[in-house]
């Protein structure tokens, strides 16, 4: 039986005009909604090209150097000293204290005998950097015998001359809004139609430590304190975070502490990473009085902050192994310990193992809690173990960025793609992890 006010046909009511008018409005409103989240995505994609584009652009430039080649002369006057030395301990240590700088001063002013003036010596001497002084006392302390030879040497330019070969310096731009003086640009042009600038791949960025002049400064230094902060990091919160883990998930009673634990790590993981760099500050600085800016601390203050994130994704894949699993173990005769060690972790490590190479990606980005802990000092040495002083390389893009060289803007760039490249390798093995091993139940 049917209603009375029910049409015979029930199509006709989806036929109906107020029906067709309210599929019309439902329709627009989708596509609104489809245009809505295209365009979203389309900004959200072009501003990532764009924030990415500009780090590559201003990156690349720090990957090349420039190198000047000069006329030098080893004036045996320069090692009176190491001539005149008795003991070969002292004649090392003559060989370091020469005066490389007057060789260095002495081939340039030679290529321009008009420059007399002392101001104007004095800049042209600065076409050259300080570290070429270091490359010539490398050389001679390699192989005395140069001593009393002459040879032509390529040797790092100043940063000023960097930048206005890589067209970062606007030559038509007022003398007074550059940094290269219109004499410094005659005496650059002089150079290049001489054959004597080159541009070459920057080794010195990838393989020196820190240095307050930018043509010499290098991210390796930072590279290998990040390698021993994360050791620290990894060797604390991973065997901890695992075995809180499978405490909570395996043996814990269900009861109002260990709610209350649960809880506290869902937000201890919601912490702002600031607060974990306090507490370094408070326990391992001040209370046990343990070395500033050093690995050790710094990998301490970090395994705080991951210890949350592997304890919930820990308990995350240990609840992903089917219940079977142990009901077979026990069956089989196996105690509580071995139903876990035998069956329950090997199942789950490949998501545990996720979750800590993500813990870890995280904590190689930080960089507030190593400020805290004082890990932003200005470190040229390269750091030989946990506790010998460092910085890591979220800490060194910082201390690039507020630097007033402007050389120092592409350094930053370059260290950032650094960054990104071990971040985006770290996200991409736990992704192949995660594939490699992954069962599907």
């Amino acid at each position: 039986m049917t209603d009375a006010n029910e049409p015979e046909n029930p199509g006709a009511r989806w036929s109906s005009p107020e029906m067709q008018a309210h599929l019309r409005r439902r329709h627009r409103s989708e596509r609104r909604f489809r245009r809505a989240s295209a365009t979203a995505i389309g900004l959200a994609m072009l501003a990532l090209a764009i924030l990415l584009g500009t780090i590559v652009t201003n990156g690349a430039s720090s990957f090349r150097t420039t190198e000047v080649r000069l006329p030098i002369h080893f004036d045996p006057a320069v090692f009176s000293a190491y001539a005149e030395a008795e003991t070969q301990e002292e004649r090392v240590r003559q060989l370091a204290r020469a005066d490389y700088g007057a060789l260095v001063r002495d081939a340039i002013r030679g290529l321009f005998p008009d420059v007399t003036d002392r101001r104007e010596r004095r800049k042209l001497s600065g076409l050259v950097s300080s570290g070429a002084r270091t490359a010539l006392r490398d050389a001679v302390q390699e192989d005395p015998s140069r001593i009393g030879t002459s040879s032509e040497w390529w040797l790092p330019a100043s940063s000023n001359v960097d930048l206005f070969r890589k067209g970062a310096v606007d030559r038509d731009a007022a003398e007074g809004d550059r940094r290269v003086s219109d004499r410094e640009i005659t005496w650059i042009d002089q150079l290049t139609a001489d054959d004597r600038l080159r541009g070459r791949f920057a080794w010195t960025f990838l393989s020196s430590g820190d240095s307050r002049e930018p043509e010499l400064a290098g991210i390796w230094g930072a590279v290998v304190g990040s390698f021993w902060t994360l050791l620290v990091t990894l060797a604390i919160a991973f065997p901890l975070g695992v075995c809180a883990a499978i405490y909570l998930e395996e043996f814990a009673p269900r009861n109002r502490a260990t709610d209350l634990i649960e809880v506290n790590i869902n937000n201890l993981a919601a912490v702002p990473s600031i607060v974990f760099g306090l507490l370094g500050l408070a326990v391992f600085l001040n209370f046990f009085q343990l070395p500033r800016s050093a690995p050790l601390v710094g990998g301490m203050t970090l395994a705080l902050m991951t210890l949350p994130t592997i304890i919930i994704t820990g308990r995350a894949a240990i609840q992903a192994v089917p219940p079977s699993i142990r009901e077979a173990a026990r069956g089989l005769g196996a105690s509580p310990m071995q139903v876990v060690g035998h069956h329950v972790l090997p199942l789950a490590l490949p998501g545990i193992l996720t979750g800590t190479i993500i813990g870890m990606a995280r904590a190689l980005g930080e960089t507030a809690p190593l400020l805290m802990i004082g890990m932003v000092a200005f470190i040229a040495d390269v750091p030989q173990g946990i506790g010998d002083a460092a910085t890591t390389l979220p800490v060194q893009v910082f201390l690039w960025a507020d630097s007033p060289e402007r050389a120092f803007v592409a350094k930053t760039s370059g260290a950032i793609l650094v960054l990104l490249g071990f971040l985006v390798a770290m996200n991409a093995t736990a992704i192949w992890l995660r594939r490699r091993f992954e069962i599907r139940w």
